[in-house]
């Protein structure tokens, strides 16, 4: 009699119960399927912060929070920034036909040595130890390096850090703010120059251990213009490269978009803006280039001129219905009704005075028959007279999903802009205590659909710089802004900071077991 080999018996067996199992369950269990993700805690932050602007007389406020988080799995965790020091590259060096070799190892031996170097020197600027409380470091040194991070556990969720700095005098005089950003593979920015009373610097941080290389392209009224020394810019582990926009063309442009791209891991990057007549700000990336209505919330009150920049980079062109959302609701601008952009091409409008004073915040909604690609825009925002003037730069920005996160704040120089855009919107806003004292506060607002509503927090018992928690409880979309005010020698500078989702949770699907697979 033939028999199979015990080996070959046993694997039968085994498929014959697995059959056996498969068939003795219901058949609505047949196949497990995946159970509707569930929004859970994130374990792990990053976070670049650009070089502070190198003038003399400049002061640098870091403020790192992280919220109170429920659910959270840990009862420790760490979030550190660490120096991420300043790498020359050499501009002959740069190559627009780097190996995919060169891209995957960097650029030479002496870019890695320098990330060892980094990593060796690198002890932690801010450091955040508890959530809850916010933490601010003041920096003095004229040649502060960009920082880098990350937050872990118990202080990833959420983890925002606000860089301000003040510049007292000379050029550049005025309030630069930012929020330190989550790095991705590239950015886009409207809104640039390389005019001649225009020095604006492309900043771009490597978080990682691994060089990259990085390419700049700039955009003009006409289209793209030549950048060849914006191509192959080797960015070390661990550094910055700061890049002058005007050395990328050969002549002075005004109205410019620019695309900074990793071709291998991840950088942050903004745009350093130092205007001879008005004012210093950073211009930060756009962070919402593919919705249909592109929004910029939180034009402060007192601004006097507006100048809108709108860059299309898709193959079809661009027409935007304009919108400015007040106090009172939603108007179309006269003057002002549409804005249209070629293919390929930056389109500057001037404003003028369009809020008259009010705070507000401008909708773009794309017409009908409009094309269907990415909308990169941008608002220049002045206030003040003749040599006060002072600007800030409001980018395209996504709503809150479910909390926004902005820390750096000071009593009595915060003022905070909040868009409903199509519905009624329930928002609750905590203000945490402040880094030198004080106590939690939480108050509820109701925002009208159309409006942009301003509120200035008023906390007496407050001290030291605090953190502004917001979560919409119901109703449509939310957008909303954040702007300081700063007293300089009997002058108000200001700066301005969108409040983008701050992505402290992230979607995990559930699974089950399904022995249904087993079977064929």
């Amino acid at each position: 009699m033939n028999r199979l080999p015990l080996p070959v018996l046993g694997i039968v067996v085994a498929l014959l119960a697995l059959t056996g199992i498969a068939a003795l369950r219901p058949e609505a269990e047949e196949a497990t399927p995946l159970r509707r993700a569930q929004p859970l805690p994130v374990e792990r932050t990053a976070l670049t912060c650009p070089r502070p602007t190198g003038a003399e007389s400049a002061s640098t406020w870091y403020t790192a929070f992280t919220p109170s988080n429920q659910n959270v799995r840990f009862d420790e965790g760490a979030a550190t920034l660490s120096p991420a020091p300043e790498h020359v590259p050499d501009p002959d060096a740069t190559d627009p036909e780097a190996t995919d070799q060169d891209e995957e190892n960097g650029d030479d031996q002496e870019n890695d040595e320098t990330a060892e170097e980094n990593d060796e020197a690198a002890e932690p600027v801010v450091e955040l130890t508890e959530p809850g409380l916010p933490v601010t470091v003041k920096v003095d040194d004229p040649d502060a390096p960009a920082l880098a991070g990350t937050a872990e556990q118990l202080l990833a969720p959420g983890w925002t850090v606000q860089q301000t700095t003040v510049v007292d005098s000379g050029e550049g005089r005025g309030t630069l703010g930012t929020s330190c950003q989550t790095p991705d593979t590239e950015f886009w920015f409207a809104g640039a120059s390389a005019a001649e009373d225009r020095h604006d610097y492309v900043h771009v941080t490597n978080p990682d251990e691994a060089a990259t290389v990085v390419d700049i392209e700039v955009y003009g009224a006409e289209g793209e213009l030549a950048a060849d020394h914006g191509q192959g810019i080797t960015v070390p582990g661990h550094s910055s490269v700061a890049v002058r926009l005007s050395t990328l063309l050969s002549d002075p442009e005004p109205g410019l978009a620019v695309h900074v791209a990793a071709r291998s891991g991840r950088i942050g990057a903004q745009v350093e803006v130092v205007d001879e007549a008005l004012g210093t700000d950073w211009l930060p990336p756009v962070t919402a280039p593919a919705a249909d209505t592109v929004v910029l919330p939180g034009i402060p009150a007192g601004v006097n001129a507006a100048r809108l920049s709108v860059f299309a980079p898709g193959n079809e062109d661009l027409s935007l219905d304009v919108g400015l959302a007040g106090p009172g609701g939603t108007i179309v601008p006269a003057g002002n009704e549409t804005v249209s952009a070629v293919a390929g091409t930056v389109t500057t409008v001037d404003l003028g005075d369009i809020t008259q004073g009010e705070a507000s915040s401008l909708v773009l909604t794309r017409q009908g028959d409009s094309g269907g690609g990415p909308v990169i825009a941008s608002l220049h925002v002045v206030a003040g007279e003749d040599d006060g003037r002072e600007s800030a730069f409001i980018p395209a920005t996504a709503p809150v999903d479910d909390r926004a996160t902005v820390s750096g704040n000071t009593t009595g120089g915060t003022r905070l802009a909040l868009l409903a855009l199509d519905e009624t919107v329930e928002v609750d806003i905590a203000y945490s205590a402040g880094a030198d004292g004080g106590e939690p506060v939480s108050e509820t607002f109701t925002v009208d659909p159309g409006t942009t509503l301003a509120i200035t927090p008023e906390l007496a018992d407050t001290q030291g710089n605090y953190a502004i928690t917001l979560r919409p409880s119901g109703g449509g979309t939310l957008y909303a802004a954040r702007t300081l005010l700063i007293d300089q020698d009997g002058s108000t500078t200001f700066t301005t900071q969108t409040l983008p989702d701050d992505r402290s949770t992230v979607s995990v699907p559930e699974t089950g077991p399904d022995l249904s697979l087993l079977v064929d």
